[in-house]
């Protein structure tokens, strides 16, 4: 039998990087962005290896928390604090506003006062448009919609921190022959 010469493979050394560990064993991450269930903008979380390297850092919603990017973060977070207090603010101002609003929809309706179809998110916003208020019918939260005739109170949810409430009337259509 024929030797062969084998070749000694050489082996490129990993520079695979070392992520800064936290307290509890996890990967020590700043995020870039809000995360829900992480954590907000400019807070140094804790998440597992995998989801580090397979979804907070290729998509660019966290970096390595590294020496240099804490002391950026606290030098900047009093800046983000000033404009996220200005932004409650702002949303507090048009909560107040839109409570002191009230919406007429007009829909048809029977005799007894059920509508035949439903008023639901949708037309709530396309009334406050005419208000000039502008909202996302995810914005809107019901306990289901609204079937009869009537005044309704509606939540308005416009972040975590701020909510609000409106005005929902609820008529019979102009024209409609009872």
């Amino acid at each position: 039998m024929a030797t062969t010469k084998q070749k000694k493979l050489k082996r490129r050394p990993t520079r695979a990087k070392r992520l800064p560990q936290g307290p509890t064993g996890g990967v020590e991450l700043l995020l870039i962005q809000s995360v829900e269930h992480v954590g907000k903008q400019g807070e140094i979380v804790e998440v597992k290896h995998g989801y580090a390297l397979n979804y907070l850092i290729p998509e660019g919603l966290a970096t390595i928390a590294s020496d240099h990017h804490k002391r950026m973060v606290d030098k900047h977070r009093a800046k983000l604090l000033e404009i996220e207090r200005a932004r409650q603010a702002e949303l507090r101002t048009l909560a107040n506003e839109i409570a002191r609003q009230s919406v007429t929809i007009e829909a048809k309706a029977t005799e007894e006062g059920h509508l035949y179809g439903s008023v639901g998110a949708v037309e709530i916003v396309n009334a406050l448009k005419k208000n000039n208020v502008t909202l996302a019918p995810e914005q809107i939260k019901l306990e289901g919609q609204l079937k009869e005739l009537g005044l309704y109170t509606v939540k308005v949810r416009f972040s975590s921190e701020v909510e609000g409430e409106l005005k929902v009337w609820v008529v019979p259509a102009v024209g409609d022959d009872r």
